[in-house]
């Protein structure tokens, strides 16, 4: 798709001195910029795709305005699929495979802030694993929230897995352990491990969850945002990779391997925050949830995302 990033007056600029300078880009990169912050982009990432397409263009020689716009928007592009393209090298149903080959459960973790949707994602993810031929077994591992344990295991009854849970005021790091245990004993392929929604700066809780992660070394630890966060989830998901580490007493230094974005049919074309996540922690987007069925998750399409995001 084609965007008018630029006009005839710029293009007159350009034309008489004959090449790309940085004041002729200032105009257009503003332009840039305040599309980009439409669509819920950090500004610290609208900034940094400015900055690439300006260092691209400077020096350029365009003669037509089509021409100059097409460069524009190649830029822009390739600066937006860069941060995007994370997603399209991680094939999780390979590694799943594998795992399973060596007989061994592949395990998944679901961290994130309250209130985000963690326990629906995961029960998606599980509905989507079991429609590629997978074994799931579920641990309630929220051992803080009331009603955590009753959620997951309504949603174990209506997907028809197993659950594994030992209630309220259990250590969720050895509640985890003991789930892969059997999982491993009983065959199953995939353990989805399911955590208390926690604040970023919440240390006594970030304490646990390193704890967790570190006990039990999950394959995948997946972050769960709102596509609704905008600029706080760039502070989120920074502040959660840095508890990981440096509240780990192991020494394993984990972090968050990749992004479940929850709600992401609630929010038009402010699509922003999927770009912010992925540029704020370097994991790529595995999955968007966009309803309120089993079945509504997908995978993401970055072209269509980069087309949102200049519409």
């Amino acid at each position: 798709m084609f965007y008018e990033f630029t006009d005839a007056g710029i293009l007159k600029n350009i034309i008489r001195n004959k090449s790309i300078r940085k004041e002729d880009l200032t105009p257009v990169l503003e332009r840039v910029r305040e599309s980009l912050l439409r669509k819920n982009v950090a500004a610290s990432i609208a900034e940094q795709v400015c900055a690439d397409t300006c260092a691209s263009l400077i020096g350029k020689q365009v003669d037509m305005l089509e021409s100059l716009n097409k460069k524009i928007n190649a830029v822009i592009r390739n600066s937006l699929a860069r941060i995007l393209s994370h997603a399209e090298s991680f094939d999780l149903l390979m590694q799943i495979r594998a795992a399973k080959a060596k007989k061994i459960p592949y395990t998944i973790t679901f961290v994130g802030v309250n209130g985000v949707g963690k326990s629906t994602s995961l029960s998606k993810v599980a509905s989507w694993l079991l429609s590629n031929g997978f074994t799931v077994l579920i641990a309630a591992c929220d051992t803080f929230r009331a009603g955590a344990v009753e959620q997951l295991r309504t949603h174990c009854q209506r997907l028809d897995v197993p659950l594994y849970e030992r209630g309220y005021e259990k250590d969720p790091a050895k509640i985890a352990q003991e789930a892969i245990l059997q999982a491993r004993h009983q065959g199953i392929d995939v353990v989805l491990i399911d955590t208390a929604g926690r604040m970023q700066d919440n240390e006594p809780l970030m304490r646990a969850l390193s704890n967790l992660v570190s006990l039990n070394s999950p394959d995948l630890v997946l972050f769960v945002g709102e596509a609704l966060v905008g600029n706080d989830a760039v502070d989120q998901l920074q502040k959660f990779d840095s508890s990981l580490v440096n509240l780990d007493r192991r020494g394993k230094k984990r972090i968050i391997d990749g992004i479940v974005v929850s709600k992401f049919d609630t929010i038009d074309d402010k699509v922003g925050a999927i770009l912010s996540m992925v540029f704020a922690s370097g994991a790529p987007v595995l999955f968007i949830g966009c309803g309120q069925s089993y079945q509504d998750l997908q995978t993401p399409n970055i072209e269509n995302l980069i087309d949102t995001l200049l519409s």
